[in-house]
């Protein structure tokens, strides 16, 4: 929480006189390349897949004001920082090439065997 910055604005939308008077909106504001919470190949990884959210200071940006209240969206852009880095980081398990068993070839084998005797059987014409 000490690396994000927030900024708050008036935020257009539902909420009648409160969008009026009240800065709801909330624009946070996180630097990946000064942070201490990941390494260089962790940050390096950010910034190539979140590049369309990094602004031309290298900060990135996460602007919420789906709420009424400033606390609620403040909440919830930490959230949606979380999942995007979570997302960011996530890297899918490498895909093993595998063949189908003998036994398994065979029995589909069998079955299309089987139901084509069956097919051959129900005509009425013979051979």
């Amino acid at each position: 929480m000490k690396e994000i910055s927030f900024k708050t604005s008036r935020s257009g939308g539902k909420g009648g006189q409160n969008v009026n008077k009240v800065s709801s909106k909330v624009e946070l504001n996180f630097e990946i390349q000064s942070s201490d919470l990941f390494t260089d190949s962790q940050k390096l990884l950010l910034t190539e897949k979140l590049s369309n959210r990094i602004n031309s200071e290298g900060i990135l940006q996460v602007i919420t004001e789906e709420e009424r209240s400033q606390y609620f969206n403040k909440e919830r852009s930490v959230q949606k920082l979380i999942a995007l880095i979570k997302l960011a980081l996530h890297q899918p398990k490498p895909r093993k090439a595998t063949r189908p068993k003998r036994s398994v070839i065979e029995k589909r084998l069998k079955s299309k065997q089987l139901n084509s005797i069956k097919k051959i059987n129900r005509s009425r014409f013979e051979f």
